[in-house]
């Protein structure tokens, strides 16, 4: 028996009947295959997934309420205030600690996923903690805050990597952005431009890399589960510094109040370009992800430009009679070729 949800046996008993009818299976088949289905009445690991990521939630949400809590802070502050080495030692430990427990938990009980990730998540907030007192005591007033994200970069990196947390391993990815972010910021004494790039071009290179890392890493990121992780934050990188540039454009903040939207109307086109690359991809390859990310950046572009060109000069009305006659008209070119291959697979 195969323990499926409504929406599975839903998906799956389509299919039986279209494979009957297709003749690719027996009425027999048919019949046997589908006793072999088994609805739950509650996804149980979807609920599982639900309550630990509220349960992180409630956590982030208990530790900001302790730093906004003025005399809360001040009480803590006064109990370390006797060794900056305790604030620093203290909140790395029970990182350690965290960290130990869950990859134990891993070890000798598998199929505890959920609860695992958010030992490992508790770990992950520690060592920030850590890494940020850390910096209150070396810091000099250079503003040389990047050494402190590489080292959270290694330790989210080995413990995502070894422990096969994709929730960590976003941490060092996230860890990974700050860190080029406040590099380049830093190596440009905290100016404009860095190799005549703004941060948003910076950022387009950066994502662009990460997406051609995760490709060539696949196989081992496919391994160690963390490969769908990889794809969904390069993706995240390029395309919200590509709609930042389509605002923006590879100006400073002085220069971009003097320009022309016709300056920047060549970003917007790349931004288009980039998101229609991405949906064509995915209709050859059917990639969810890179449908997600291309439609929604599409309509994020095309949102953006509205307010940008038409906002004032156009009539709400007109402006959304056009957008939905363009897209019907993608729609029917798209509904042609599905009805076309699908005539060629059957006379097949």
């Amino acid at each position: 028996m195969m323990n499926v949800t409504r929406k599975q046996e839903r998906l799956l008993r389509r299919a039986l009947s279209e494979w009957e009818q297709d003749g690719t299976l027996s009425n027999e088949e048919h019949l046997r295959l589908a006793g072999t289905l088994k609805r739950v009445t509650l996804d149980w690991q979807r609920l599982s997934r639900y309550a630990f990521w509220t349960a992180l939630a409630c956590v982030i949400i208990a530790v900001g309420s302790l730093f906004a809590d003025s005399e809360m802070m001040a009480r803590i502050i006064e109990f370390f205030a006797f060794s900056s080495l305790a604030r620093i030692g203290l909140p790395a430990m029970l990182a350690v600690v965290f960290y130990l427990w869950g990859f134990s938990r891993q070890r000798r009980e598998t199929q505890w996923h959920y609860s695992i990730e958010a030992i490992l998540f508790l770990g992950v907030l520690f060592t920030a903690i850590a890494l940020w007192q850390l910096g209150e005591r070396l810091d000099n007033g250079s503003g040389h805050i990047a050494p402190l994200f590489l080292a959270g970069c290694a330790v989210y990196g080995l413990v995502g990597f070894f422990g096969r947390s994709g929730l960590v391993w976003l941490f060092f990815l996230l860890s990974l952005g700050n860190w080029f972010g406040a590099k380049t910021g830093y190596m440009s004494g905290w100016g404009a431009y860095w190799l005549g790039m703004n941060y948003p071009v910076r950022f387009i290179f950066f994502g662009g890399a990460l997406l051609a890392l995760c490709w060539v890493l696949r196989a081992m990121l496919q391994q160690r589960n963390l490969y769908t992780t990889s794809k969904a934050m390069g993706l995240t990188y390029l395309f919200v510094a590509l709609w930042i540039m389509s605002i923006f454009g590879n100006y400073d903040i002085d220069s971009w109040y003097g320009m022309t939207r016709e300056a920047l109307l060549p970003w917007a086109l790349l931004f288009a370009v980039a998101a229609v690359v991405c949906i064509y991809i995915s209709l050859k390859t059917d990639d969810g992800m890179l449908r997600g990310f291309g439609l929604t950046f599409l309509a994020i572009n095309l949102y953006t430009r509205y307010f940008e060109y038409f906002w004032d000069g156009m009539n709400k009305v007109i402006f959304f009679l056009i957008l939905a006659g363009s897209l019907a008209v993608i729609g029917r070119y798209a509904e042609k070729i599905w009805h076309t291959a699908e005539r060629r697979a059957k006379s097949d």
